[in-house]
């Protein structure tokens, strides 16, 4: 498949805690194994609740993950995993289910699951079946348990729900929900969101999933619950331009790249930005609010979406990313604006300039060439491994 008409995977787990636990028994994992042009996610739901469910659904999760990288068989991966985990001194037995999902760049997408509930995969706005098949485990104490497995090509537009059963068992025993939420019940609200909402991000559905699955339990969940979804849609793409070209003549070449890409775009640099407007023949205009007190202000160039200064703002972008999660709230400052627009793309790429700003530095001693170069690369090492974004640097 052409590489450019490949789908993104817009993917995001929601989670609760069990009440009165401080961390959650059901674990989610991803990887990006980017030299198989793949991706695998998986979620775990442990025995119980708080640490001990944890530390086996983290097992679990874990092994999963790390023997699907290394195309294990299913069987084998189910049985290995089934053995290795800790018998409970309780109730005398280990147990901790799984859903691992395996999907190539291309699409092809293989699911296997051990005891969660059935996921749900939605082509465009109905419901597909892939065709599931059963795996009837043989060996040992293992013997008779039932594997589920599908594979599909995935299409842009599809979506796989996966969960916990801490959502379908969300309500149970209210006069609403006695026997809880129940596949068909979720499947329907899961219907109904997506036709009110058809394109909207992995992480809103998620957590709608999630919210109403707590307000079935009063707002005080019986068991951890874990929603995840895989959005497979048309890539969002970003430019970052930081640093002029390394040779002057090379600025229209690089000003031209800028012009023509097809999608959003951000100018990190005074120097950038004077050399892009010089060569477009754009018009620009000086901010002058501070709205960040650590960073110069905003500027504007028609046809750019963010134009900001540039180490300093670099570095402060680079800091946000590392220590962002799901309550991080970004406010309106040039570090935040740039970083909210690299969370709402999906393809982003770096044209880093290589030229020495001479107004700030000895020629001999590019440091700050070196700097802008190490906090790109940070930067782009972290939206890879903890956002899954795809990143390319391109220096001129």
């Amino acid at each position: 498949m052409d590489k450019e008409s490949k789908f993104f995977l817009d993917i995001y787990c929601q989670q609760n805690n069990h009440e009165g636990e401080m961390i959650c028994g059901d674990v989610f994992l991803t990887k990006k194994v980017k030299e198989e042009e793949r991706t695998v996610v998986v979620l775990s739901d442990g025995m119980g609740s708080g640490v001990k469910a944890n530390v086996l659904a983290t097992l679990t999760a874990s092994m999963a993950l790390n023997f699907t990288v290394d195309h294990r068989e299913v069987t084998k991966t189910a049985e290995i995993i089934m053995k290795t985990l800790p018998v409970c001194s309780v109730r005398k037995m280990s147990y901790s289910t799984f859903t691992i999902i395996d999907i190539e760049d291309d699409g092809f997408t293989t699911i296997v699951e051990y005891d969660n509930p059935e996921c749900l995969i939605m082509r465009g706005m109905e419901v597909f079946d892939p065709g599931w098949e059963d795996i009837v485990l043989e060996s040992g104490n293992n013997k008779g348990k039932i594997i589920r497995t599908c594979s599909f090509s995935a299409r842009k537009e599809d979506r796989i729900f996966f969960w916990s059963d801490g959502v379908i068992q969300s309500g149970m025993g209210s006069h609403e929900f006695p026997f809880g939420w129940e596949r068909e019940g979720v499947e329907e609200y899961v219907k109904k969101i997506v036709k009110a909402t058809p394109y909207a991000a992995s992480v809103k559905l998620a957590r709608k999933v999630v919210n109403m699955a707590s307000l079935h339990d009063g707002g005080h969940p019986k068991d951890d619950t874990s929603c995840g979804v895989i959005y497979y849609r048309e890539p969002r793409k970003l430019l970052v331009a930081s640093g002029p070209p390394f040779n002057e003549k090379d600025d229209l070449e690089y000003c031209l790249k800028v012009q023509r890409f097809n999608g959003k775009k951000i100018i990190a640099g005074g120097t950038t930005a004077e050399v892009i407007v010089r060569e477009l023949g754009l018009k620009y205009e000086a901010g002058m609010e501070i709205i960040d007190e650590d960073l110069p202000p905003i500027s504007y160039i028609e046809g750019i979406d963010l134009v900001t200064e540039g180490i300093l703002t670099l570095g402060k972008v680079a800091r946000i990313l590392e220590d962002f999660n799901p309550e991080y709230e970004l406010g309106t400052g040039p570090a935040d604006r740039f970083v909210k627009l690299l969370l709402e793309s999906d393809k982003i790429h770096i044209l880093n300039g290589t030229n020495v700003n001479v107004a700030h530095q000895d020629p001999n001693l590019p440091v700050e060439l070196e700097i802008r170069r190490t906090v790109l690369k940070r930067i782009a090492r972290l939206l890879e491994e903890k956002f899954l974004k795809e990143v390319d640097i391109e220096y001129m």
